[in-house]
């Protein structure tokens, strides 16, 4: 799992980490957490719509693993 403090000044990395399958579940992205939607648009994407998408990564990995967490 790739982590990148949307804060930080510079290029937006990609999220991706090449473990590409959709969770029928969730609805996102096995590797990247994004939805089917995020990934398309990734590449049009403004910087501040990147770390936009990086924002919600983080909460939603929060949510699927720090909350599972026991």
């Amino acid at each position: 799992m790739m982590d990148f403090d949307p804060a930080a000044p510079g290029p937006v990395p990609s999220p991706c980490i090449s473990i590409c399958e959709m969770d029928a579940k969730t609805g996102l992205c096995v590797g990247c957490q994004r939805t089917i939607d995020e990934i398309v648009a990734w590449g049009a994407a403004s910087d501040d719509e990147r770390r936009a998408v990086w924002r919600e990564i983080g909460r939603r990995r929060h949510a699927l693993f720090d909350g599972n967490a026991a």
